[in-house]
């Protein structure tokens, strides 16, 4: 008998879907998933955002409707983000006890309590500049703004929120919105930082939904550098050392070294953020038929999850519950 080469035979376990099934090491489940909601002022209002098909800005009035549609899909948690009717200087309705998201967060906690509510706290919508923080010379006044920040994470705890999820950037936001926090009474409620947000191109459909355009400049002296690899993990060093319980990773498909990076150097839950434009970019794909939109969504999201994220938040969410019960 003639001796052949030796090699391995890799392909073994790859023989039938009962095989590669049984091998995969990583899963997409409905518990991974955080949905994020537009909650608009208004009545009877369900407004489809055209940069982002499928999703769109909802009233109050059809809030308990989406939580019931959400929960029968095992969706069990959501991000809420305000679009008001009115934006001042100081983004007052981001603290305001009758805000949009604060109102929200309680009907959804009286009508369904079961539903798991994140908070974003931010000044971005709230504000007549579109900035997260106060404008002094020109410039967001990092210290002044983590006053207001503080007063809107205490402010959605008030209102029942289970997370407070703090996207702003400003230094030192995590440390003063868990001393708030703990000085409220709050010191269950953990904080979901966005430790490591970039400044990205990948944000456009979001401020379409969210009304959250700049009306000077860019965030890029308070967001990160996508050129940049270290500062994301003394970003979200800081966010620990002052009492981060989740660490975000914004935007999470151009960002995926980090999201290893940040999974290997930290032991709490990460969560990667699958944001609009990655969205909307698959979504105008599939609307032309060039590509597969339930398998090349599921393999984007489950690189996520194989580069080290626990949870998503995702626009995607209610398409992958269906896909996944077929």
């Amino acid at each position: 008998m003639t001796n052949q080469p030796a090699f391995k035979r890799h392909r073994r376990l790859r023989s039938t879907a009962s095989m590669r099934s049984m091998v995969r090491e990583n899963h997409l489940r409905m518990d991974d998933f955080i949905y994020p909601i537009f909650i608009v002022e208004g009545e009877t209002i369900k407004n489809e955002v055209p940069s982002m098909p499928g999703v769109s800005q909802i009233s109050l009035d059809y809030v308990k409707e989406e939580m019931q549609e959400l929960l029968s899909l095992g969706i069990k948690a959501v991000m809420l983000f305000g679009v008001p009717a009115e934006k001042d200087e100081q983004g007052t309705g981001a603290f305001t006890e009758n805000g949009i998201v604060q109102e929200a967060t309680r009907l959804i906690k009286k009508e369904v309590p079961e539903m798991l509510v994140v908070a974003d706290t931010c000044l971005c919508e709230y504000t007549s500049h579109g900035h997260c923080g106060v404008i002094n010379n020109h410039d967001v006044d990092n210290d002044e703004s983590l006053k207001l920040l503080a007063k809107t994470a205490v402010s959605q705890a008030e209102a029942g929120a289970d997370i407070i999820a703090p996207s702003n950037m400003m230094d030192g936001f995590v440390a003063v919105i868990r001393h708030a926090l703990d000085e409220a009474g709050y010191q269950n409620i953990p904080v979901m930082s966005y430790a490591v947000k970039y400044s990205s191109a990948f944000y456009g459909p979001f401020r379409d939904a969210a009304g959250s355009t700049p009306q000077f400049g860019d965030r890029k002296t308070y967001q990160m550098d996508p050129a940049n690899r270290m500062e994301a993990l003394r970003e979200a060093e800081s966010d620990i050392e002052e009492g981060a319980d989740f660490l975000i990773v914004k935007p999470a498909l151009s960002y995926l070294d980090i999201v290893r990076e940040v999974r290997d150097n930290f032991h709490v839950p990460i969560v990667a953020y699958n944001v609009s434009g990655e969205y909307s970019m698959v979504k105008a794909a599939a609307q032309n038929g060039w590509i597969n939109e339930k398998e090349l969504v599921l393999e984007k999201l489950t690189s996520m999850k194989r580069a080290g994220a626990d949870l998503i938040i995702s626009y995607f969410a209610k398409d992958v519950a269906k896909w996944l019960s077929e």
